[in-house]
């Protein structure tokens, strides 16, 4: 059950912002457990090694890159890096992103377009690059993540607009690639996740929001949710690991949503 044994996955943002368990890292770390050959990559050469090292402690092959995966030039160089180490890519797992917050007139233009890059043309680039090789191998499998703050209108009571259009943008973008590449034994899904207690909570979130108390920001998204806690790392990695496996081979151009009930219970 969910072997991928034999294939090679192409992880971008396979690193962790701080301590713990990133959706990345974890997602890195569980395909090589269930037998692919990891290729990650990442913009902090430490988190990835750090990724990798985990990875390879457990007996199982990981290789790593530095690359800003906004740059066009770095993410060509890093899939032709990883066909001449591994020979081939099953896997595209596009994981980079962040949040700004702002609405359309506190928010500066430049960073609205950073915004899109960050979250959206990371996507495009990654898939730009990996779909010629799966296309050539006649298979392939790609996972996008995109995020709840575009199913609703505020996560944390922050306004976001910026991020919430780019990560809209990155399901629009996965149905209309899955379409394009259905027939060429391509298929291309979103994993959607809710509010998670991954590293950036307490790294980045508690920064932007305020909070003095980063345990009583982290108590407040627990209560959040209907569930009764947020997720973690592991239940993205575990549903990128279902529709990357074969016994989703009849899923493509749909997204799933991670988020313990969230958006449901949500008005608006």
């Amino acid at each position: 059950m969910l072997d991928l044994t034999g294939k090679v996955a192409f992880v971008a943002g396979a690193g962790s912002v701080g301590e713990g368990w990133g959706n990345g890292k974890a997602t890195a770390v569980l395909l090589a457990r269930q037998g692919a050959k990891v290729y990650g990559v990442d913009l902090n050469p430490a988190a990835v090694a750090e990724t990798a090292q985990i990875i390879g402690s457990e007996g199982n092959a990981c290789a790593t890159r530095t690359v800003n995966m906004t740059v066009a030039a770095e993410v060509q160089a890093a899939v032709e890096d990883c066909l001449a180490r591994f020979g081939r890519i099953d896997i595209l797992v596009n994981n980079v992103g962040g949040s700004a917050p702002g609405d359309p007139v506190t928010m500066p233009e430049e960073v609205w377009d950073a915004q899109m890059d960050h979250n959206l043309k990371t996507a495009f680039l990654g898939c730009k690059y990996v779909l010629p090789v799966m296309e050539r191998q006649g298979a392939g499998a790609v996972v996008n993540l995109s995020s709840v703050a575009c199913l609703s209108h505020q996560v944390d009571g922050r306004t976001n607009v910026a991020y919430a259009a780019s990560k809209a943008g990155v399901i629009a973008f996965t149905r209309s690639t899955a379409i394009a590449f259905v027939k060429k034994g391509i298929r291309v899904n979103c994993v959607v996740p809710g509010t998670m207690h991954t590293p950036l909570v307490e790294h980045r979130l508690a920064k932007q929001l305020g909070a003095n108390d980063a345990a009583a920001l982290v108590a407040k998204r627990h209560a959040s949710v209907p569930i009764g806690r947020m997720g973690d790392a592991w239940d993205i990695a575990h549903a990128v690991l279902f529709f990357v496996s074969d016994e989703a081979k009849y899923i493509t151009a749909t997204h799933l949503v991670v988020d313990g009930g969230l958006t449901a219970a949500r008005p608006g």
